[in-house]
């Protein structure tokens, strides 16, 4: 069995992830650590792992104790978090799969201009990879370090990269998503108050959310050129999923038909990726509670619109974790993600 840590145990994707590894037949749940006021069971957090997980959740990280009886440490930390974490298990020579920004900008200056701090372990960041699975599975393989992608840029991404690595849309694209509250973190904020977010909708972050540089670099890595992005994210009155409307202009004239054959080909092997027919959109509830990214295209003349539904704590953060993990220990990919 593969000993798994995880530090952040009490947040939205710490939670997702004990149910996801709880069913997991090759990983088992040895550690959890939360910020919390004294150590306690973690089912007196959560109740509903009453006679399922019998595990302390410790308030302090003691690394020497972790790293000997681990294998794998997941961080479900914020950003600007981990990266006082990280370098303490990667000098002992842990897996790391890091849930926050502190690991996925190559661009050092890039990661300070949009989070506000000077990165504290750079060394760490030349050998992070980027788990984006379905692109990056060959250097998944041989990681130490593992950048787990944003909830927003997992959907964008996966939709964009195909297209622009066959050259057929433009590399300036407008991606409208809209994310439901838990994208947001089990956090304390009056915008997040039941009276705020009910019966509403909103824009935020206009074309200035820190999740940008992160599509933005990913994308140009695929198109082998400088790409333009403008991100809009809207915060939706639900409590999980990501929908995604995404607007590329054509280089070149394709039909619909031939449009979804280049995602049917770029995807053919991936169990996670599900390329809808033409001009069928997928649905958030096609998703939800699931490791998929869902994906549907129309073309209105020169344009090409793609709507991708994801569900943000899985495949936007605990399932794509899992499905990192599962490629770092050479396991079965959809092992633990399928049920």
């Amino acid at each position: 069995m593969i000993k798994a840590a995880i530090i952040g145990a009490t947040g939205y994707a710490g939670e997702e992830l004990i149910k996801i590894l709880l069913n997991h037949p090759e990983i088992e749940i040895c550690n959890l650590v939360a910020k919390i006021e004294r150590s306690t069971p973690i089912s007196s957090i959560f109740p509903w792992l009453e006679n399922r997980l019998d595990l302390e959740c410790n308030s302090q990280i003691d690394v020497e104790a972790i790293s000997k009886n681990s294998d794998v440490i997941f961080l479900a930390l914020p950003h600007r978090v981990s990266m006082d974490i990280a370098p303490s298990f990667l000098s002992a020579g842990m897996k790391v799969i890091d849930f926050s920004a502190d690991y996925r900008l190559k661009d050092l200056n890039e990661y300070q201009k949009w989070y506000g701090v000077a990165h504290k372990s750079k060394e760490f960041v030349k050998n992070s990879v980027y788990g984006l699975c379905e692109l990056n599975r060959e250097n998944i393989k041989k990681a130490q370090l593992i950048a787990n992608p944003g909830c927003y840029p997992t959907g964008a991404i996966l939709t964009c990269a195909p297209f622009l690595k066959e050259g057929i849309v433009e590399p300036d694209i407008i991606i409208d998503a809209k994310s439901g509250a838990s994208g947001a973190g089990r956090t304390a904020a009056v915008s997040l108050l039941y009276s705020e977010v009910n019966e509403n909708f909103k824009a935020y972050k206009v074309c200035n959310h820190q999740h940008s540089p992160e599509i933005t670099q990913e994308l140009e890595i695929q198109a082998k050129e400088k790409v333009h992005i403008s991100f809009v994210p809207h915060f939706l009155p639900i409590s999980r999923g990501i929908l995604s409307t995404i607007y590329m202009s054509l280089k070149k004239n394709v039909s619909v038909f031939e449009a979804v054959d280049v995602l049917k080909k770029f995807y053919q092997d991936e169990p996670f990726i599900r390329v809808r027919p033409a001009d069928v959109f997928p649905e958030i509830k096609d998703v939800r509670n699931s490791n998929f990214c869902d994906i549907g295209i129309k073309i209105d003349q020169k344009r090409l619109i793609a709507v991708a539904v994801i569900d943000n704590l899985v495949k936007g953060a605990a399932g794509q974790a899992v499905q990192n993990c599962n490629i770092m220990f050479g396991l079965d990919e959809t092992m633990g993600l399928m049920s």
